[in-house]
């Protein structure tokens, strides 16, 4: 990892801190719960305006139509056309059997 240095002392370098966000994400065919990845002080809308063609997502459950899980991956990788919506899921009322 390299770090640089301006003339103010503020430094820079080629990692990018993030924070993971326990979200709930809609896709064109399935509910994905897991751990998105935003960068420090931004919002979960702001990691879906960046240039990035996808959201990392960690410890993934992908439930299918009727609310069971399908599918568990440590990382899943969603392209941003084919999310629906997203949110926090600490923002989440109503929840079935996929909570």
């Amino acid at each position: 990892m390299s770090i640089e240095y301006d003339e103010k002392g503020k430094f820079y370098t080629n990692v990018i801190s993030k924070i993971t966000v326990s979200s709930i994400l809609q896709t064109t065919t399935h509910l994905i719960r897991g751990m998105v990845h935003v960068r420090q002080g931004e919002r979960l809308k702001d990691e879906l305006e960046n240039d990035e063609r996808y959201v990392a997502v960690t410890d993934a459950n992908v439930y299918d139509a009727n609310g069971k899980v399908a599918y568990s991956s440590p990382f899943m990788a969603i392209h941003k056309t084919q999310i629906v919506w997203i949110m926090p899921d600490d923002e989440a009322s109503g929840r079935g059997e996929a909570g």
